[in-house]
């Protein structure tokens, strides 16, 4: 495949997109607002959104899988399962902002797991973002000086099993397609939630389904635009512009569903969004001086 031109300015257009896809996907589920359980709302968001794959169900169908890749799909798919439940019940319980503001410990946590499971070298100034991140958890949860309840401790379940979710994909995104690897999680995902989900059924209005069909619909939208921005300009480009999708959702809880701006949940995810930007950026400063020849070194 022809490598894509850079585009710094599509690129930051595309990741503008993403935040609003996503940010709506986190406003429609408020909307839900317990109508139906968590594990549900999440098996329906699923279950809808496996007409996306149709589109792509022969080429799938042939492809084989080894027994390695069986195994870190299946792993995928319950940390996968375990987090979505999570996140659903963490948005019926907590202020959008603070949802937003604690999903930026997904790659710190990525961080971490990359050290620890594949050896990958933890410099001192990745531990002191590290640290920086933890300390804006801190900062929002502010514990011992407000009551932090059940929403705040799914979040940061979320965050450690998207984290293990994220840190599987990158496994196997060495070894297939990347098209097998998102029908992989959709798959996997709503054979997981399925259990939970009839535990607690609840029966569906015509309301509750047209909520869910559209998180699935701005979920794939989301991760098809934040593929383009990928594409279109380099992780330094797209990375800064996703602290954004905080100003939004602390505009949306605000004006939408009456959530007061709170100062220190805004600081503390700034000071997160600040840690995977810096993380983004030095990693991005290391690759170029590995690809770039020295300067007695032939440029070929």
């Amino acid at each position: 495949m022809e490598k894509a031109q850079s585009s710094p300015a599509l690129g930051v257009f595309w990741m503008i997109v993403t935040g609003f896809c996503f940010v709506a996907v986190t406003a429609l589920v408020k909307f839900l607002d317990n109508a139906i359980p968590a594990a549900e709302a999440a098996f329906l968001r699923y279950v809808l959104g496996l007409v996306f794959l149709l589109p792509m169900l022969k080429s799938l169908m042939a492809v084989r899988l080894t027994p390695k890749q069986w195994k870190l799909f299946g792993l995928r798919g319950v940390a996968h399962t375990l987090g979505v439940i999570l996140w659903f019940y963490a948005m019926t319980r907590i202020p959008i902002a603070e949802v937003t503001a604690m999903n930026y410990l997904n790659p710190i946590y990525v961080t971490v797991a990359a050290a620890v499971f594949l050896k990958e070298r933890l410099a001192a100034r990745r531990i002191l973002a590290i640290c920086a991140a933890l300390i804006g958890a801190l900062i929002i949860l502010r514990p011992g000086f407000r009551e932090v309840n059940s929403g705040h401790l799914a979040m940061l379940g979320t965050a450690l099993l998207f984290a293990c979710s994220y840190l599987t994909a990158k496994l196997l995104a060495d070894e297939v397609p990347a098209s097998l690897v998102v029908a992989m999680l959709s798959i996997t995902v709503t054979i997981g939630l399925a259990p939970f989900a009839f535990a607690v059924w609840v029966t569906p209005d015509l309301h509750a389904l047209f909520i869910c069909f559209g998180v699935a619909c701005f979920a794939t939208a989301g991760h098809y635009t934040m593929t383009l921005a990928f594409r279109s300009a380099p992780l330094t480009v797209t990375q800064p512009v996703t602290f954004l999708q905080l100003v939004w959702a602390v505009s949306l809880g605000a004006l939408v569903f009456g959530e007061p701006a709170d100062i220190w949940v805004i600081l503390g995810g700034l000071l997160i969004m600040a840690s995977v930007v810096f993380i983004t950026l030095r990693e991005a400063q290391l690759k170029r001086r590995r690809v770039t020849p020295a300067v007695n070194e032939p440029k070929t």
